[in-house]
This record gives C-alpha cells, structure tokens and sequence, in this order.
C-alpha cells in the first residue's frame, strides 16, 4: 500500500505553495491585524482560482467534490504561508451546506464560498462560542444546540483579540438572526462539519510547523557563536531533531483522518499536529533568543499562530477524549 499523495496531489501542493511564496503573505497577515481586510481578500481571490475551495462542494454547486485529502493537503500550505481569515470557517461551512441536503440553502450560499467571492464564520455546539473574524465575513453561522442552524445577525461591540493578532473573535448576536433550517439533519451536517473543521485545522497546524522549523534551521545555520554557528552544537540539533520527529510522525495522522473523517481518527490528527506545531515554536523561541518574538521580524506571525491553532476545533484534553471514546468498547 501508497500511503502518499498522488502526483496530481503533490502537483496541487506546489502550485498553492509557489502561489503563497510570491503573494507577500506576511505583509497581508500585519494588514489583517490592524483591521485591512483588503490585502487577505485579494489574496483569497487567488486562491480560489486554485480550486481549493471547490474541494468542500459537490458538482452540482460549482465545486470539484467533497475532497478532505486534497483539501487538508492544501491547508498544510496555507499554514506553512501563514495565511488569514476564516478558511478553515469557510470550508466547513460549505460541508455544512452540502451535507444539509438543502438545495435552496446550497444554491444561495455555496456558490460565493467556491468561487472566492466570500468568507463564513461558524459556531457549533460544543465548541468556541467565539466566531473568527466574522467581520470580515459575508455571513456568520451558528448552530444551536437545540440543532437550530441560524444566519446570525451582524456582530456588535468591539471584537476579541487573540494570541494571535491576526485573529479576531466575537460572538454571534443573540437575536435578529434568521433560521434557516432545525432538526436531526442540522445536527447531522453540523457533526460532519466539525470533523472537517478539526482535520483543516490539523493540516495548518502541521504547515504551520513546518515554516517554524525551517525558519529556524535556517538562522542557527547563520547564527554564530564561539567562533560557530549554532546549528553545529549537540543541544541544538537535538532540540531541531526532536521537533522534526514530531511533524513527521504527525503527518500521517492527518492522511489517515482525511481518508477516514472518522471523530477518533480526526482527533488523534488534530492532537498531534498542535502538539508538534506547539513543540516547533518553543523550539524557534528558544534557538532565535528574544529576537523570535519581536514583531518586526516575520517569524513571530508563526510563533504567534501555534498556541491558538492548537486548541482551536478541539483542545489537547477534547482530542485525547475523544481518541479515548473511538477505543473505548461499548
């Protein structure tokens, strides 16, 4: 058995990264934090000449299929460029849609989210009350735990910044939203847009990691000190090492969720791809010294995503209950 992607879908993952290397990502990350949304919409429209967003729609909408395996592999790519805004919100939210079975919701939503033309936020049940950026976003979704899916009204008051000042959260308004559909099929699309939400944020993650520790490779190569670089030391090395061995046994994981979407598989991705990228940023802190954290510098755009990514759609301790309930007989 191959247990590796494609040509055709490492040729994709290429073309996403080459796109992302030449669209001054960083610069469109610093505009998104202080409130531009213009630079990260360009931007989205790129991507969606990609087709990346088709991936989490069916034909018969405009998209290529539900793809979970093309789609995290090109979510690895997004978090290795550091891109922003609601893509892991969009994505599940067009899952949302399509699982729903609606043709009417399907018809008056999905098609904007395919072709780049808007961004969704989302909350379910059990999750974050806070919605990303739905101030940037065309529409904010909410799924109630009486499994009522509402459109809801526009946020007021200020929104909430993160660790991560490129991420804004608020709440949804309580009242004014519009109900778009109730009962046991909402639940059911809300649980498989969950999944997907947990295995996207597995995969930026997993890329988010990855830029952190090639950064880092890179300056203790440079770095020097006694008369070496860095990068030449024993601890040093051995702290690089440790983090590698920690991305690479995370990356199957994600493959193995995508492939199965099954919650014990997408849990055991998304707690092991936190972990690593968490692992990776306390590496880059520590081996760039005070100089990581400094906001000049690009690398603390990654330093600064690791800790909200990893307990976003799923905390270390829901994962690892999660796991432990797949395993659990009865």
């Amino acid at each position: 058995m191959r247990f590796l992607p494609t040509d055709e879908q490492s040729d994709f993952a290429r073309t996403l990264r080459s796109l992302l290397g030449s669209a001054q990502v960083p610069a469109a990350v610093r505009a998104w934090a202080d409130g531009e949304h213009g630079p990260g919409l360009a931007l989205r429209s790129r991507l969606a000449g990609t087709g990346l967003f088709a991936l989490a729609a069916p034909e018969s909408y405009e998209g290529a299929g539900l793809l979970p395996l093309e789609l995290a592999l090109g979510f690895v790519e997004l978090g290795r460029a550091g891109v922003p805004g609601p893509v892991v919100e969009s994505a599940a939210v067009s899952v949302l849609l399509s699982e729903l079975g609606d043709e009417a919701l399907a018809k008056r939503f999905l098609p904007g989210l395919v072709a780049g033309e808007a961004w969704a936020a989302l909350t379910l049940p059990g999750g974050s009350p806070y919605a990303l950026d739905a101030d940037a976003a065309a529409h904010c979704f909410t799924v109630s735990a009486a499994g009522e899916l509402w459109l809801a009204a526009p946020t007021s008051g200020e929104a909430l910044r993160s660790t991560d000042p490129a991420r804004r959260l608020s709440r949804p308004a309580a009242a004014g939203g519009e109900l778009l559909a109730a009962g046991p099929a909402v639940a059911r699309a809300a649980g498989a847009a969950g999944r997907w939400a947990r295995l996207l944020t597995a995969a930026q993650c997993l890329g988010v990691g990855e830029a952190l520790l090639e950064r880092t490779v890179g300056y203790v190569k440079q770095r020097s000190q006694f008369g070496a670089p860095i990068g030449s030391f024993q601890a040093v090395k051995h702290r690089l090492a440790d983090a590698l061995l920690a991305l690479e046994f995370a990356r199957p994981l994600v493959w193995a969720a995508a492939l199965s979407l099954t919650p014990g598989d997408v849990a055991a991705a998304k707690l092991r791809c936190g972990e690593a990228a968490y692992r990776a940023a306390m590496t880059a802190l520590q081996l760039h010294g005070a100089v990581g954290y400094t906001e000049e510098l690009d690398l603390s755009l990654w330093l600064r995503k690791a800790r909200p990514l990893r307990d976003a759609w799923g905390t270390p301790s829901e994962c690892r209950a999660e796991v432990l309930r797949s395993v659990t007989p009865g």
